[in-house]
Formats: C-alpha cells, structure tokens, sequence
C-alpha cells in the first residue's frame, strides 16, 4: 500500500515563462527533474532511454503551453530507426505531460564527451505533432528528425515547419542509481520584427546553455537560468507554472476503447483469456474486465 502510495503521489515541475521588454522574444524555462523521475518510475528506463523520453516529455510540456484554448492537447510522437523506437508524449494546455518510449530498455555506450547517446537511440525518421484543438480531426505537421538529439530536431520543427525561429536547449541527467538528478530545459522563440540587437545578444546567450542538465543538478532555479538566457536584455516575467508528469487514465475511459474495438474481438480475448486486461501505456495502471463487466459493456 505504500509503495502504491508513493507511486501515484504526484510530484511538480516548475516553468517560467517572460518576455523581453523590447516584444523581441519570449522564453520558457522549465525543471523537469520530478517529471523524469516518474517517468522512470512508471516505465524503469535505462539511462539512455530515460534522457531521450525525458527530452521529449520537456519539450511537449514547452510545447503544450503554447496551446490557445483549455481544453486543448497535443502529441509530440519520434518516429525514428533507432533501438529506442518511437517516443510520444502528451500534452495538455498547462504543460502537464505524459509519455511512453516503445523500447525503456535502450542503452548505448556514451559518446566521445561523455553524454548519452540519445541520437543513436532514436536514429532518423520523423517527427510529428498532432494538436488535438476539438475538430474531428486533430491538425499534424511534420518534419524530419535532423540529429535525433530532441533540442535540435524541435528548432528544425519550428523552422520549417511553423516558421518560428527558435532556440532550444534540453537535458537529462541520470544519477549512478538511473535517478534523474537534473533535467529540463530552455525554450525561446522569435517574436515579429525583434530587434538585432536582442537577437545577437540572445545567440551569444545560448552559448551559456549547454549543459543545462548539470545546471538544473545543482541547484540552479529557473529565475537564475533565465538571468542567463536574457543577460544584458530587460525582460519581465510573465509567469510561473506547477507542471507534473500527468496521466488522465480511468476505468470508464479504457471501458470506452474497448467498445470501440468491437465486441468481436473483445468476445475473442475472453474465450482465450477468460478475462480482458488492459494495461495503460503512460501510467503501467491495469484494468481487468471479467466477462460480466463486458456484456454489461455491450449491453449499454
């Protein structure tokens, strides 16, 4: 029971979000370190797959704040050739997150710098982001994953894709116990017409960021980051957000999927089975339908 205890307890995140005081450009800058560690929890990543779903999980928790409405979410999906398979995270309007990695086995020798190889882990293919904004279907767009890095892939993104020159910096430290000891990140777009000046100033910045990991290990806040991404520039905060690793399973949501797999297949499993278990894919929470629970199911 305990142990149950402390699985679910949901621990935060923290994101700040300001702008500079010229319109030029606005900054996110988010510690994620508690957000990894549940993903570790949930899903007992090794060390390279636990950095490249970390990496992922902080850049859609950027990504999902930039959503306009409440009720909005989207989904950051790497697709790529690699040992690590695809990785998708979840986010929602206030930067909660979710997410899965198709192998959390994954792990690589680390490169010649010493970091891990989350490259090689994911390999090329592409990158997609559904945006779930309430229509039938939701809006994706794609672009093809340049070094599989996660930061570098999401400034190609907007480039390329949504024209929105962008810096993005991410890390994930992970501990000699595969704990995360220090993960997040730093995200700044362009605004219309900025100033040359900011602009050079800010590149010149970007060059403090990268080790942002060992930054958020030792203690650094997001207000100190941030003095570091807008030395020199005036800027004001817009705000500060609590962001958590965030799964929306239940009962009735997964009763729901299995109607819509049909009563068929779900008649199958039984005769096999005996039962139908279901196992959410974020959160590892089972749900077992006995042959009752189904007829009732389809009876309704």
């Amino acid at each position: 029971m305990i142990a149950g205890n402390m699985m679910n307890e949901k621990k935060y995140g923290k994101m700040l979000r300001a702008m500079s005081r010229d319109g030029s450009a606005r900054a996110f800058v988010l510690n994620s370190t508690e957000i990894v560690n549940a993903a570790i929890r949930y899903h007992h990543t090794a060390p390279t797959a636990t950095a490249a779903l970390g990496r992922v999980l902080s850049a859609a928790s950027f990504m999902g704040t930039m959503l306009k409405e409440k009720e909005h979410s989207l989904t950051l999906r790497f697709h790529g050739d690699g040992p690590a398979g695809t990785i998708l995270a979840v986010s929602d309007y206030y930067g909660n997150v979710k997410g899965y990695i198709e192998h959390p086995d994954v792990d690589l020798p680390c490169k010649a710098n010493g970091k891990l190889d989350v490259g090689g882990a994911v390999g090329k293919g592409t990158l997609s982001l559904s945006r779930d904004v309430g229509l039938k279907e939701p809006y994706t767009s794609q672009a093809p994953i340049i070094t599989g890095e996660i930061a570098e892939d999401i400034t190609s993104y907007y480039a390329t894709s949504e024209q929105t020159p962008t810096l993005c910096a991410l890390g994930v430290l992970v501990a000699p116990d595969y704990t995360c000891s220090g993960a997040g990140g730093v995200l700044v777009q362009l605004l219309p017409y900025p100033d040359e000046e900011t602009v050079s100033l800010l590149e010149r910045n970007a060059g403090f960021l990268s080790s942002i990991s060992s930054m958020f290990a030792a203690g650094k806040t997001n207000e100190e980051i941030l003095r570091v991404v807008f030395q020199d520039i005036p800027y004001d905060l817009f705000d500060e957000l609590d962001v958590a690793y965030q799964c929306d399973c239940s009962r009735e949501r997964t009763a729901r999927a299995l109607i819509a797999v049909g009563k068929r297949e779900v008649d199958s499993i039984l005769k096999e089975q005996g039962k139908v278990e279901v196992c959410c894919h974020f959160c590892d929470q089972k749900y077992t339908f006995t042959e009752k629970d189904c007829e009732k199911l389809f009876q309704s």
